[in-house]
């Protein structure tokens, strides 16, 4: 499962890097779930041919995000905000130790953009 949604996330980044063609492929396996055949049928190519085209797109997502590091800046972002929102349901965290976690997190979030 998590496999999926880290294919989810690069798609969701970089899907609009790789040509129409590896798009639809890649939708209909990730987010459509299709078998290789019933894709394979569809396109009128090969099992094979979408195994290669999948992995080929996997790949160039992977490389993607190894170089700008869009998805572990989102994910470390995503965490921060998560961090805020605990300290201001947390009733037992006084009012000045909450403002400067509060100002340390925004500032960790503000960095990492």
């Amino acid at each position: 499962m998590e496999k999926i949604v880290e294919q989810g996330l690069l798609y969701d980044f970089y899907g609009e890097l790789l040509t129409e063609h590896q798009q639809k492929i890649y939708e209909d396996a990730v987010y459509h779930d299709l078998s290789l055949s019933e894709i394979a049928k569809e396109q009128g190519i090969s099992r094979q041919g979408v195994f290669d085209l999948i992995k080929r797109c996997n790949n160039i997502l992977e490389d993607y995000e190894n170089k700008l590091h869009l998805v572990a800046r989102f994910n470390e972002i995503k965490g921060k905000v998560s961090d805020v929102n605990r300290l201001a349901e947390d009733e037992t965290v006084g009012h000045e130790k909450l403002r400067l976690e509060i100002k340390r997190l925004t500032g960790e979030i503000l960095e990492a953009l």
